[in-house]
């Protein structure tokens, strides 16, 4: 259909090549096509296509953020033919993403319509894509969906300008640039001095509890299934998993200045809690030998964010476990 509507297009554009007033087309129609692809993530080239047709988007590197765009309010970036582009094509024959992504282009099928964009505004909505909670009630961000709408485009065909009000280009799905490990052992500990209660992955991964509840770590044992408990909020018990951008090691923790070496690669922090509800700790303490205590921490129904983006840690989710000396 969209093969037969260019080409009348283009016929009337003929008959009518001296006119040189716009032309307003009411669609391009790539909405029943399944989600974009693309062919390589610098200088991203991401497409649909038809049997004849395909709709290519040419945008620079990381325009698809790894995060939620705010409610009512997309990314948006101007068509410039240049940093950001947009083609219509029409072909005379059937077509595939091998053609689309060849180095040489194919001799056949021949290109037989073409349309730059002059202009336009290209519209991003991010969503998150989170899996299904699993028996703890934990999710974790699989990657993020981009719905992208162009609005008043306006193509060159030939020598008339062609403004179509709207083109919902559709989805385009991105994987996470950064897996998120949280297999966490239960070897945790504790800053002498501030007080930061760690547990890191050797790999590159870190959690911590800031500005600690003075009330939650103490040399004595806590009654039977009577943890002390605290919430995490941004300005107490401050909760924060960091992901790196190279291996760590236990030297990392506990100095001041903070190391600038490894670098952070992303930051999550801990949302605000409810009391008894979500986003709390909770800390067991046992003995542990003479003059010594055992401190458990875990964190009850808490959400990581980032940005716009968050994910379920689950109903329990242990940080570890450290031992304190009592002095003599």
């Amino acid at each position: 259909m969209m093969r037969k509507y260019a080409s009348l297009l283009l016929f009337a554009l003929i008959l009518n090549g001296c006119d040189d007033g716009d032309i307003t087309v009411n669609q391009i129609d790539f909405e029943d096509v399944p989600e974009a692809q693309t062919c390589t993530v610098e200088n991203l080239l991401v497409y649909k296509l038809k049997t004849q047709e395909s709709l290519l988007l040419q945008v620079p590197e990381n325009t698809f953020e790894e995060d939620a765009t705010p409610d009512g309010i997309p990314d948006q970036h101007n068509i410039d033919n240049s940093s950001y582009r947009l083609v219509y094509r029409g072909y005379d024959g059937t077509i595939a993403g091998t053609y689309i992504c060849s180095l040489i282009p194919p001799t056949s099928p021949k290109v037989i319509d073409e349309w730059f964009a002059k202009s336009g505004v290209i519209e991003i909505t991010t969503t998150q894509t989170v899996t299904t909670p699993d028996a703890n009630n934990a999710t974790t961000i699989s990657g993020y969906n981009h719905n992208i709408t162009i609005k008043n485009v306006t193509y060159s065909v030939s020598g008339v300008d062609v403004t179509v009000p709207e083109i919902k280009f559709g989805d385009f799905k991105t994987k996470l640039e950064t897996t998120l490990d949280l297999k966490f052992d239960e070897t945790a500990a504790q800053c002498p001095t501030s007080g930061q209660i760690y547990n890191f992955i050797v790999s590159g991964a870190a959690i911590t509890i800031d500005d600690i509840d003075a009330n939650l770590i103490q040399n004595s044992a806590t009654p039977l299934n009577q943890p002390r408990v605290a919430v995490i909020s941004s300005t107490k018990n401050k909760l924060l998993y960091r992901v790196f951008n190279s291996t760590l090691t236990e030297d990392y923790f506990c100095k001041s200045p903070v190391p600038s070496t490894p670098s952070i690669k992303e930051t999550w922090a801990g949302a605000d809690g409810v009391a008894n509800q979500s986003g709390y700790i909770e800390v067991t303490t046992t003995g542990d030998g003479p003059n010594a205590f055992k401190h458990t921490v875990v964190l009850k129904n808490v959400k990581l964010t980032k940005g716009n983006s968050s994910f379920q840690l689950g109903n329990t989710f242990a940080i570890g476990s450290f031992s304190t000396q009592v002095a003599n």
